[in-house]
C-alpha cells in the first residue's frame, strides 16, 4: 500500500496544476522587447595615396585590426609600386627579408620599361594569425584599374587575394618574409 501512495500523490499534483481555473490562458504572441542600441563601428573613409605622377592606391582599412601589422602590408605594397614608377627604387627592400626579398626584387624588375597609370585598390585587410614574432596578413587587391604601356599581366585582370607572412625582427620592425596569392576569396 505504501508503494502506491507516492505515485498516486504525484499524479494528483500534476493534474491539479493542469486543471482549468476559469482564466483563459490561451497563447498570445507579442513582439520581443527591443534590444538596446549598439554603438556602430564606423569604417574610416578609404585613403587614397598618390604613387608617382600617374598612379594612386585606394586603401580601405578595417576597424579593430592591428594597425601595425596592416601597415607592414600597405607600406610594402606602396613602396613596391613606387619602385616600379621610379619614385623610390629601393625603399621596398627595407620592408622584406629572405626568402621574400628575392621575389619582391624579381616582381619590381619585371616592370622594367613599363609605365603605369590608374588606380589600384587594397581592401578586406585582416590579420589572420599571430604567433610569437610571426603573423599573416591577408588583403584583397584589385588592380583592374591600372593601365600598363606594355600590356597588363594576367593578375591585373581581376581582384586577387594576397597573403603575406610577416616577421618581427630584433629591431621590432615587421618585415615581409613570404607571399601567397589566390584567385579565390576577393570577389566584389
Amino acid at each position: 500500500m505504501r508503494g502506491l501512495i507516492a505515485p498516486v500523490a504525484a499524479a494528483a499534483l500534476l493534474t491539479a496544476g493542469c486543471a482549468a481555473t476559469g482564466v483563459d490562458r490561451s497563447f498570445t504572441p507579442r513582439e520581443a522587447p527591443a534590444k538596446p542600441p549598439v554603438a556602430e563601428e564606423t569604417t574610416p573613409a578609404p585613403e587614397t595615396v598618390q604613387v608617382g605622377k600617374t598612379m594612386t592606391v585606394t586603401i580601405e582599412r578595417p576597424v579593430g585590426a592591428d594597425p601595425v601589422l596592416l601597415k607592414a602590408f600597405t607600406d610594402y605594397y606602396l613602396a613596391s609600386w613606387r619602385a616600379v614608377v621610379g619614385d623610390d627604387d629601393t625603399g621596398y627592400t627595407e620592408l622584406v627579408e629572405d626568402p621574400a626579398a628575392r621575389e619582391a626584387y624579381d616582381w619590381v624588375a619585371s616592370f622594367a620599361g613599363q609605365r603605369v597609370k590608374g588606380t589600384a585598390k587594397v581592401y578586406a585587410m585582416r590579420v589572420t594569425a599571430v604567433v610569437g614574432d610571426g603573423a599573416q596578413v591577408n588583403a584583397c587587391v584589385d588592380e583592374t584599374g591600372l593601365r600598363l604601356t606594355k600590356g597588363a599581366p594576367a593578375w591585373t585582370r581581376k581582384p586577387y587575394l594576397q597573403a603575406v607572412v610577416v616577421h618581427r625582427g630584433d629591431d621590432g620592425v615587421w618585415r615581409i618574409k613570404g607571399f601567397r596569392h589566390s584567385w579565390k576569396g576577393c570577389a566584389r
